[in-house]
């Protein structure tokens, strides 16, 4: 088994950046470089590895089979947008196929696909090039989440009984890029960029460690959908000027919420309680999540960062993100993450998914687990367009495509 495990990206965006400030923190790995449509990003990542010292030798490669080929990449992690996704799964598979190349596995962001059949897509790809495969949620690896989680099973559940309610949420004003945006393109709102976080992480806290996720399952799920800010006159305008979304004719929600009843492997009825929002106003990203059982409780909320800064009106600069992702204000006080790569999970995802490809341990997450968030994902988006609980998984998930990818929705 290739040691260290050499990994090349596909996307030179904001996620990729993460990633490579993440793997300045796991070892066993080198960053040989990256791919993007947009040579100049690849490039300027690249650049970046090579400052941060993660790929001393990273490149911008000229394709997906060019990296394939390569003979020093081992792992492809999949970072690119999600209209982008089946495509570059095609190549990186067939380039496999036809001999061009050998690697060990794939990992791939969330979410897996836009939808069921680009997900099963994805996966059938995949195991037809005989690839290990690791589903990158990064908030089910941040430290407090682990912790927390390890902590209240071994402490609370053992002697009073196991957890009854897990909540979670992901909160900012709205995403960096244009195609966030666009249903068609993203395959959704907010349910579909970020629910995939807030909905596995509930799932997740609700499963005792060392158990699969699979001993407690989804049951019945209860989705709604609104578009609280962005289809205002004055910010629909402003969001056509900044990123080219037309939200007063093709709307996507920037806001969601969604209940999962869970039944659990002893025949207990457990519950998730997950919200996402483009429509919050605050310093920044916050990220929160509590986890409730007879006699005991957690909370987590990414703002309460034992650091905070204060800017008086005298004190001028540039709009930034220095002190937070999705960062709302430089002036007055402000919260700091003082190292948002470990404190949202990335560092210890990656650390995890080396060593699963190096073969040390088996992977917490896969495509399979992939498919079922999105088959969630769905369940939830055709209960907000019923405007009723659905059993899970609902029907015809297969063929479903959300009315806000279709253009369609009306808030």
């Amino acid at each position: 088994m290739p040691h260290p495990l050499g990994i090349a990206i596909i996307g030179s965006g904001f996620n990729a950046r993460f990633h490579l400030q993440a793997f300045t923190g796991v070892r066993d790995a080198d960053i040989r470089g990256l791919w993007s449509p947009n040579r100049a990003r690849a490039e300027h990542a690249a650049a970046l590895a090579r400052r941060l010292d993660v790929g001393p030798e990273a490149k911008a490669y000229r394709s997906i089979a060019q990296m394939v080929a390569d003979p020093t990449v081992d792992a492809i992690w999949l970072c690119g947008p999600n209209h982008a996704r089946i495509e570059n799964v095609e190549e990186l598979t067939d380039a496999v196929l036809r001999g061009r190349g050998e690697l060990v596995g794939l990992a791939c962001e969330k979410p897996l696909a836009r939808n069921v059949a680009e997900a099963r897509a994805v996966l059938r790809m995949t195991k037809a090039a005989g690839l290990r495969h690791g589903y990158l949620e990064n908030q089910v690896f941040a430290p407090q989440v682990s912790r927390g989680r390890e902590l209240l099973w071994a402490r609370g559940a053992a002697t009073t009984g196991r957890p009854y309610l897990a909540r979670a949420a992901e909160e900012h004003a709205g995403p960096h890029m244009p195609w966030f945006w666009r249903g068609d393109l993203q395959g959704g709102g907010v349910l579909n960029d970020m629910m995939c976080h807030s909905a596995l992480v509930v799932w997740h806290l609700l499963t005792e460690p060392g158990q699969p996720l699979s001993s407690v399952r989804p049951k019945r799920v209860t989705g709604h959908i609104a578009s609280l800010k962005w289809t205002r006159p004055e910010y629909a305008r402003r969001l056509k000027r900044t990123m080219g979304a037309d939200y007063a004719r093709h709307p996507s929600e920037d806001f969601a919420s969604v209940t999962i009843e869970f039944e659990t492997k002893d025949g207990h009825t457990v519950l998730g309680e997950a919200s996402t929002s483009w429509s919050f106003v605050g310093a920044g990203l916050r990220l929160s999540s509590e986890l409730l059982g007879p006699e005991y409780s957690m909370s987590w909320n990414s703002l309460d960062t034992g650091l905070n800064l204060f800017f008086s009106r005298e004190v001028k600069g540039k709009e930034g993100e220095d002190l937070v992702e999705k960062q709302n204000a430089e002036m007055g006080l402000m919260p700091v993450v003082a190292d948002e790569a470990v404190a949202y999970g990335y560092e210890a995802e990656n650390r995890h998914f080396v060593r699963a490809f190096l073969g040390k341990v088996k992977p917490a997450l896969t495509f399979d687990h992939g498919l079922e968030v999105v088959k969630l994902l769905m369940t939830a988006y055709r209960s907000a367009e019923a405007g009723r609980t659905m059993r899970f998984p609902a029907p015809g998930l297969d063929r479903f495509v959300p009315k806000v990818a279709k253009g369609t929705w009306r808030p």
